[in-house]
C-alpha cells in the first residue's frame, strides 16, 4: 500500500500549527487544540504544508480530500498530450523517388501532430558514405521545413545519423 502524502490527526508531531480553512477561525493553535476542534466537527486535521513555520493544517474530511485530489490528477493526466514519434528510415543510397515517397509520409505524420525521427542507417561498409547520409537528411529537411522544424543538430549514434522534426501545427 502506498504511504499517504499528508499527515493526519495524531501523525502530526509539532506543538503548534497554523489553521486555515472555511469552517474554522484562521490562526496559530496548539496541536491539541486543533485536534479538539477537528473532533468537534467530526473531521480530520490534515497537514497541508509541512515545511512552513509553523506547519499549515486544514480541518477537512480526509477521505473526500484524497478522492478530489485523485480526481484532479486523473483530469490532468487525461489532458496531457502524448507525443508520438514516427520513424522514417533511409539508407545512404536512397533514390530520389524513395525520398519523395517518404517525405509525403513524413508530411502526413507532421500534419497529424506527431514528431518525426528521420535517420540514415549504415549497413556494413556503407559507413564510409556519411557525407551521402548527411546530404540526404539535409534534402529531406529542406522539403519538409514548411510542415515542421528541425530540433537540434543531426547527430551520429552508432551506425545511424539521426534528425528529429517537430510539427509546426498544434496537435488537434
Amino acid at each position: 500500500m502506498a504511504r499517504d502524502s499528508h499527515r493526519t490527526n495524531h501523525q502530526i508531531r509539532v506543538r503548534e500549527v497554523r489553521l486555515v480553512g472555511d469552517n474554522v477561525e484562521n490562526g496559530v493553535f496548539s496541536r491539541d487544540e486543533a485536534l479538539k476542534l477537528a473532533e468537534n466537527l467530526d473531521l480530520d486535521l490534515v497537514e497541508i504544508s509541512p515545511n512552513a513555520k509553523p506547519p499549515v493544517c486544514k480541518i477537512i474530511d480526509y477521505s473526500k480530500f484524497k478522492y478530489e485530489q485523485k480526481k484532479r490528477e486523473k483530469e490532468l493526466k487525461a489532458k496531457a498530450s502524448k507525443t508520438v514519434v514516427k520513424e522514417i528510415r533511409f539508407g545512404p543510397n536512397t533514390d530520389q523517388h524513395d525520398l519523395d515517397f517518404k517525405t509525403k509520409h513524413a508530411v502526413k505524420f507532421l500534419n497529424d501532430g506527431n514528431k518525426v525521427k528521420a535517420y540514415v542507417h549504415f549497413h556494413g561498409r556503407t559507413i564510409i558514405y556519411k557525407d551521402r547520409g548527411r546530404e540526404l537528411l539535409q534534402r529531406f529537411a529542406e522539403k519538409i521545413q514548411e510542415h515542421g522544424k528541425i530540433e537540434g543538430q543531426m547527430r551520429v549514434e552508432g551506425r545511424r545519423m539521426i534528425m528529429f522534426i517537430s510539427p509546426n501545427v498544434p496537435k488537434k
